[in-house]
């Protein structure tokens, strides 16, 4: 028996830098082919090694305002002057083809994704600990001990908002995250509210029958 959904699921993933979310999130996707993922647009320059449609959509300042004032974006943000943000058009699309969409974007996105989307399921990644989260970030050694203390203090704000997530992953092991985040998405797909336009025609045509 078939019961498919008429319209996709939304999934939000958050996470603080450093946790890996990004490896997580990309593991998963190729592992489900049919799984759409949203790229974010950006007015920051193409950096070396970037490739366009792949890491952002890159836009001028003049292409990206306009969308602001005219709601193209579903959630958006100024980081370090420059802007961010969620392509709404490309996200209904999606959804309205019954394909399940995957977003990564931070907590404040999130917020006003879900304000859009309230049936919208939201994940956070958490690290095992803070000192784990501090050396995985100097691992890296990519950032001064000034940057690092800013991206620790942020984490921090950020960890503070996952107790209104759905649910919770502990980056822990990368490979049981990567099978949590493949069960929620899964069993999300499953649920009641999920299935209920296709389990109503069957059930419409089952009181059809003699």
């Amino acid at each position: 028996m078939s019961l498919p959904a008429t319209a996709g699921q939304l999934f939000i993933v958050s996470a603080p830098s450093g946790v890996g979310k990004s490896t997580i999130i990309h593991k998963v996707i190729a592992a489900c082919p049919k799984l759409r993922f949203s790229i974010s647009c950006t007015t920051r320059p193409l950096r070396s090694g970037e490739v366009e449609g792949k890491h952002y959509h890159f836009l001028s300042k003049e292409e990206f305002v306009p969308g602001i004032e005219s709601g193209r974006f579903l959630e958006w943000a100024e980081v370090h002057g420059h802007l961010y943000g969620t392509d709404g058009r490309i996200v209904d699309k999606w959804l309205s083809a019954g394909d399940d969409v995957l977003l990564d974007i931070d907590v404040q996105g999130a917020r006003m994704v879900r304000c859009v989307y309230p049936s919208a399921q939201t994940v956070f990644i958490l690290p095992p600990s803070m000192d784990v989260l501090e050396e995985r970030l100097r691992n890296r050694a990519t950032e001064t001990e000034e940057q690092l203390a800013i991206r620790i203090s942020a984490a921090r704000r950020e960890i503070l908002e996952s107790p209104w997530y759905d649910y919770i992953i502990v980056n822990d092991s990368l490979q049981e995250a990567v099978e949590d985040l493949g069960a929620i998405l899964r069993a999300s797909r499953s649920s009641r509210a999920s299935r209920a336009p296709g389990l109503k025609a069957f059930l419409m045509s089952l009181q059809n029958q003699p």
